[in-house]
């Protein structure tokens, strides 16, 4: 098939709205708990929105806001700061809602362009975007003036919504495999809860009084140094290349990394398979920066980040009940209320960490076997999703160029 058909065009030709909105009057004072919500940058990341950290404001102070106001189906453009260039597709089920100022909106002409195309067009020229937002200041930033000028290739629209179509498909299925995980990991949380925390299927037996209050008669009170390793020594030559994990890759939500590369081997943390990676520094601690490793090969060395903590229970203690201990909100309060040093540089200490107090079982106890068993079988089955959805990733990544630059077609008899 030729290229028949398709035009170049500026974005600014075929869209009836780009603008981004405004922080309301009184800043982060105007935010609720409810109501209309306002989406900020930290919502928006790459191919998804993120509902984490999202923020609400009355109907007074979003009437201000009306000509941003979010229509389903428009693409949201980060437009300043470290995340600029990242891009989405607002969800249905957020609306309605507004964009503070870092936040572009983008609607196409319906009749013209399928605002999914625009996404994945953007998410194809990410590189692009970030160079120009890096010329002539000191903060990256795009100009609504830029991304107006922005020319995009346009086939006809019923291509256009074919090419959206297809590439949309695989993004649909690594949403579901992340909905699904999602849901194991807060079935294992629950349950960790309602064992450790809670103490439910004990309830019929004796309990004592404590320094953390009543537990189970026989459980015994650690502290973490007793029973997990802290920053555990782990060996790679220096100058070899192994698998590095960049803090911008820590995932705030979910256990697994999106993606790590490789690179010759400097100062860092190291881990293995089975360690539990925690965000020590500010914001990184507060956001949730928290991560299982189970991405390595067999007797593999990673590496990463000076200002990680590694954790790793001592045998019977799964090693999944670290990670699930450091997502809780107890072990994370706990730890940034002992963050030491300057403002804005704030970390914790791993001595500090290991003081961490938490109520278990006698180690000799089936209770941390069935444990074990239980949310073994659930992180199993999230590994497999979580490979599934990287290699899907893969395949999305090689098809876009090829897509949007028309050397790959999509035959239109087959989406109709």
């Amino acid at each position: 098939m030729s290229n028949s058909g398709w035009r170049e065009v500026k974005l600014g030709e075929v869209c009836s709205k780009i603008g981004s909105g405004s922080t309301p009057t009184g800043g982060a004072n105007a935010y609720c708990d409810s109501g209309i919500a306002l989406i900020r940058s930290q919502n928006i990341l790459d191919f998804k929105f993120s509902d984490v950290g999202l923020t609400y404001t009355n109907k007074i102070q979003a009437k201000k806001l009306n000509n941003v106001t979010i229509e389903e189906g428009d693409v949201l453009l980060n437009i300043t700061g470290d995340s600029v260039a990242r891009c989405c597709i607002v969800p249905k089920d957020i609306l309605p809602a507004r964009v503070n100022q870092h936040v572009a909106i983008i609607r196409g002409l319906q009749e013209n362009v399928d605002n999914r195309y625009i996404l994945y067009y953007l998410q194809h020229n990410k590189t692009y975007l970030l160079s120009i937002a890096g010329i002539g200041g000191t903060r990256n930033a795009l100009t609504k003036k830029m991304i107006e000028n922005l020319y995009i290739k346009l086939p006809p629209i019923n291509e256009q919504k074919a090419i959206a179509g297809t590439l949309s498909c695989l993004d649909d299925k690594i949403e579901l495999n992340n909905r699904i995980n999602k849901n194991l990991e807060e079935m294992a949380q629950a349950i960790f809860k309602s064992w450790f925390i809670d103490f439910e299927p004990f309830q019929n037996g004796e309990f004592e009084d404590s320094e953390l209050g009543r537990i189970p008669k026989g459980w015994r009170i650690f502290s973490i140094s007793e029973i997990f390793e802290i920053n555990p020594s782990r060996r790679i030559p220096r100058g070899t290349i192994a698998p590095y994990l960049d803090m911008s890759n820590m995932p705030t939500t979910g256990h697994a990394p999106k993606k790590w590369i490789e690179r010759v081997v400097g100062s860092g943390m190291k881990f293995i398979n089975g360690d539990t990676l925690v965000a020590r520094i500010t914001p990184c601690l507060e956001n949730g920066k928290t991560a299982y490793v189970d991405f390595l090969g067999n007797n593999q060395v990673g590496w990463g980040s000076t200002e990680y903590l590694v954790i790793r229970p001592r045998s019977p203690i799964s090693t999944i009940f670290a990670y699930i201990l450091a997502r809780s909100d107890r072990f994370r309060d706990y730890a940034i209320k002992r963050m030491t040093g300057s403002s804005g540089r704030q970390r914790v200490p791993a001595d500090n960490i290991g003081l961490f107090k938490i109520v278990l079982p006698p180690l000799e106890s089936i209770i941390h076997k069935d444990f074990t068993v239980f949310v073994e079988s659930l992180f199993k089955f999230m590994r497999v999703l979580t490979f599934e959805s990287r290699k899907l990733v893969q395949i999305r990544d090689t098809l876009l160029p090829k897509l949007m630059s028309g050397e790959i077609r999509v035959p239109l008899e087959e989406v109709q």
